[in-house]
């Protein structure tokens, strides 16, 4: 698989997708490279890199920009998150559904799992399915430089991509750093939501 250029070593990050209870485990504070380009010739979508410079997930929708349904992938290509593009009158909003394995050789099942929609500040409210928790998307109508926040605490920053000499690469190479304590596939998603908001996808 493709490599990017890794992130320091002091920054640890799965390079694989978690599955089972691990996904619904708290994990350590990690950073991945998020590269607006899609790995499908002609597609559309993004890249996310782990701290090792490998491929650890993938977005595309197989079909033109700004369409409707995405699908946010592991490595090997299995889908763990469905985002659908909701549209009521003028209002958006995007729906994520998350994949299970069904058991017993019957495939997967989806189900809901957040909801975004935009806020009038230019930020971006996500709820959870279920539990109704909320979190917050600060900045997202740029396409760099936002935090994602729960109850005012920061649990996920977004910003450009500085080398290790200090040059800054392209608006399209992002670094996502996210805390301990939180679910690092949700965190995905919701990025993926953004870029989706910006049309960089």
């Amino acid at each position: 698989m493709a490599k990017i250029q890794p992130l320091p070593a002091a920054s640890s990050s799965p390079s694989c997708s978690p599955t089972g209870d691990e996904s619904r485990s708290l994990q350590k504070q990690a950073a991945y490279t998020v590269w607006m380009k899609s790995l499908v010739f002609s597609g559309n979508g993004c890249t996310v890199y782990g701290a090792d410079g490998g491929v650890a997930f993938r977005v595309d929708n197989y079909g033109c920009r700004g369409g409707r349904e995405v699908f946010f992938m592991d490595r090997a290509g299995k889908t763990l998150i469905r985002i659908q593009r909701k549209r009521f009158g003028m209002f958006r909003r995007w729906e994520a559904c998350r994949y299970f394995d069904a058991g017993e050789g019957f495939g997967e099942e989806t189900k809901p799992w957040f909801t975004v929609e935009k806020a009038r500040s230019g930020g971006a409210a996500v709820t959870m399915h279920g539990s109704g928790r909320t979190y917050t998307i600060d900045g997202c109508s740029r396409k760099a430089d936002y935090k994602i926040t729960d109850d005012g605490a920061v649990v996920a920053v977004i910003g450009r991509k500085q080398t290790a000499s200090g040059v800054v690469l392209g608006e399209d190479v992002l670094t996502l750093t996210v805390g301990s304590g939180v679910d690092h596939l949700l965190v995905l998603g919701m990025v993926v939501v953004c870029g989706l908001m910006n049309r960089c996808m």
